[in-house]
């Protein structure tokens, strides 16, 4: 690769043993994917964070970065964490994990990392600007960020992004490219999009269909911030994309693929049906990705005057749950009986055996429940997944 001096001192160690070893990874990483030299980002957003993923390898690992004297040099936030950072007790947190994954909050704070743990940057300030080149982890995020945002980046790994953090480097090459950000299949959607759940159920559809293809989408004549936040996450899991368009809504341009593909009504039903078991719910919950304000609001509306039978999870950034708070939509909700769990989420919180069958409007959240804590899944809108909430 084609470093500049400045790289060149990185990787020599002249600016520290933590960062020699962020440089070496991103060199290494560089050579695999024939990048022929760096590029600087502006923001850094790191995957990795729960205990319940990391284990005891991972926080030595982060600890001894840490005590190297790593420092991040561009805005950097988490993804989230295994738990609530504040309120664990009352989600049923052991001390012992809670012990652990403060360890790692505190590593990833020496290391001058903004420990808010959520999984949409983009709602708390890790807001890039169209172009820009970043370096995030977290799939829905990433696909987000490429395809709503306009920015340009690859989905990084846990280590990598901790790299880009303390260099302010990546390598060029991928999705940094403009070239290989073009669609390769247009896809033509047939079927109603009207709730998150539809869009939901549309990335699963598309990701079964094309893989990791880029796709140009025709077809949806309305997707706002929730609806998009939901797609990207359903695209990313089960596709693996990191950038997609949607003809007239996303900002980035692309080719017209000649192939064409079709969604049909019929396949974003077989979708629903797919993610719905017929099980008994005893976990509900709601944020993958994380809240947006608009939708803690919607749920202040539909609980006002309620009391939530089951367990009930509201997943938050931190950030957006103050928000909440000074507008009142906490209290009403915290007085039906429904929790928020700020900086954490279903998917990454140490909940394998606790519950039995979830029930979600995230179809990432069912593709995470079956597969690392073995639940039975429902898939709803809101108002329904209220109505779960409230039945005897």
């Amino acid at each position: 690769m084609d470093l500049t001096n400045y790289e060149k001192e990185m990787l020599e160690g002249k600016h520290g043993i933590a960062v020699k070893k962020a440089m070496y990874i991103l060199v290494a990483l560089g050579n695999i994917f024939g990048a022929k030299k760096m590029v600087e980002v502006s923001s850094v957003q790191i995957a990795g964070v729960s205990y319940d993923n990391l284990g005891e390898a991972g926080l030595d690992y982060l600890s001894s970065i840490a005590e190297e004297g790593g420092k991040a040099r561009v805005l950097t936030t988490l993804n989230p964490a295994g738990m609530d950072l504040e309120n664990w007790k009352n989600l049923g947190i052991s001390k012992e994990f809670a012990e652990k994954q403060k360890r790692v909050i505190e590593a990833f704070q020496k290391m001058g990392v903004i420990t808010t743990c959520t999984c949409t940057p983009y709602f708390i300030g890790n807001n890039p600007h169209y172009g820009e080149h970043v370096a995030w982890s977290e799939s829905s995020a990433v696909a987000y960020g490429n395809s709503v945002l306009g920015l340009k980046t690859n989905r990084e790994g846990g280590p990598s992004a901790l790299a880009s953090a303390l260099t302010g480097r990546t390598p060029l090459y991928g999705l940094h490219l403009d070239e290989n950000r073009n669609a390769k299949i247009t896809i033509k959607v047939n079927a109603e999009m009207n709730e998150i759940t539809d869009f939901g159920a549309l990335g699963y559809a598309i990701g079964k269909k094309i893989g990791k293809e880029i796709p140009l989408i025709k077809g949806i004549e309305k997707a706002g911030v929730e609806e998009l936040k939901s797609f990207s996450a359903s695209i990313a899991t089960y596709g693996g994309q990191g950038l997609y368009h949607i003809e007239e809504i996303t900002p980035n341009k692309t080719n017209e693929p000649k192939e064409v593909k079709e969604i049909s009504q019929q396949e974003i039903d077989e979708a629903k049906k797919f993610l719905n078991d017929d099980s008994e719910v005893d976990l509900i919950s709601v944020g993958c990705p994380h809240c947006s304000l608009k939708e803690i609001q919607e749920l202040a509306e539909l609980l006002k005057g309620k009391k939530v039978k089951k367990e009930f999870w509201i997943c938050v950034a931190r950030p957006i749950k103050s928000i909440a708070d000074s507008m009142g939509y906490t209290k009403i909700i915290e007085e039906s009986g429904a929790k928020f769990a700020c900086d954490t989420c279903m998917a990454v919180a140490p909940l394998k055996g606790r519950f039995k069958c979830l029930a979600t409007n995230s179809a990432k959240a069912i593709f995470y429940g079956r597969g690392k804590n073995q639940f039975k899944t429902i898939f709803k809108p809101l108002n329904e997944l209220i109505e779960l909430a409230v039945r005897e």
